[in-house]
């Protein structure tokens, strides 16, 4: 802090003001952080086990030319909805864990001193869920959120990295399913000659390379994303826990000594070892003029 500035100039905190502001409630955010990194971690290892799905059929295309059986095509199908089903599961979870935890640290920079919301509390929740505004509001809450809980003056560019690959993922995993459904839809229904089976394993190599960069940036964003909620969790808790009371309360009290402690000393009480003070003798009462409220002539 410099004595010219009535505010630091990194964190905007005016100067004396206390780490929390009293009297508004702040929430736990380390608890949940956890729970949302280990559940965006998890997405993001079942999405790579999605898009490399296409292994499987090429492999199971490559034997069903080999027996003539088409049915290993089919089974091939099955199989790799089965192994997308527990990364739908996986992202389903961590969204709602990460809009919770939007929630919960959006909330708690009201109660710090200097920071500057620039949307309400409730557009932590609605930023994800309205059409077309979920392409700029969550990144803009969790940027004022990072700001303020990082005592920054500037967005870190981890946020960029993070919502930037977050745009490519999304986007880019729309836009490839598409391109595997309608290739899908031209492969023959019934193969039964060679040309048949090498449309499948020319179909299975193309979607694995366009499945590569959805898979790509969705470890980026999954890998900056858990970054900064434990960064923003542990700054936030730090922050809050430097606002708790120290000593304790009127409310609480002092706690009481433990058995065979001896009790606190009682203030006014002798203390062992020191000598206890004599009682003065007791002075005679002046009346306001000076004079003794009893009888008797001064000088008497």
């Amino acid at each position: 802090m410099s004595p010219e500035h009535h505010e630091c100039q990194r964190c905007y905190t005016p100067f004396g003001q206390p780490s929390v502001t009293p009297g508004l409630p702040t929430y736990s955010v380390r608890g949940i952080g956890l729970a949302a990194g280990i559940a965006v971690g998890a997405t993001a290892v079942l999405y790579l086990v999605a898009a490399l799905a296409p292994l499987v059929g090429l492999v199971m295309a490559r034997q069903a030319r080999a027996d003539g059986d088409p049915n290993l095509l089919l089974a091939a199908v099955v199989i790799e909805a089965l192994m997308a089903l527990p990364m739908v599961a996986a992202y389903l979870t961590a969204a709602v864990l990460v809009i919770i935890w939007t929630w919960r640290a959006r909330k708690n920079i009201e109660a710090f001193p200097g920071s500057l919301p620039t949307l309400g509390a409730g557009w932590a929740i609605a930023g994800w869920l309205v059409p077309f505004a979920n392409f700029v509001v969550p990144a803009r809450v969790v940027a004022n959120v990072a700001r303020d809980s990082l005592w920054r003056r500037f967005t870190p560019d981890l946020v960029y990295v993070w919502w930037a690959a977050w745009l490519v993922f999304s986007v880019g995993e729309r836009f490839v399913s598409r391109l595997d459904g309608r290739a899908y839809d031209k492969l023959p229904e019934n193969p039964s000659t060679d040309a048949d089976y090498q449309a499948y394993l020319d179909y299975y190599p193309d979607s694995l390379l366009r499945n590569a960069v959805p898979a790509v940036a969705c470890v980026i964003a999954a890998g900056a994303l858990i970054v900064l909620v434990r960064r923003i969790s542990t700054m936030q808790e730090a922050r809050i826990a430097r606002a708790m009371p120290a000593w304790p309360t009127a409310a609480s009290g002092w706690p009481t000594a433990a058995p065979g402690w001896p009790a606190p000393p009682v203030l006014g009480a002798p203390v062992p070892g020191e000598p206890v003070p004599t009682a003065l003798p007791p002075t005679t009462p002046v009346s306001p003029q000076g004079a003794p409220e009893s009888g008797g002539t001064i000088g008497a």
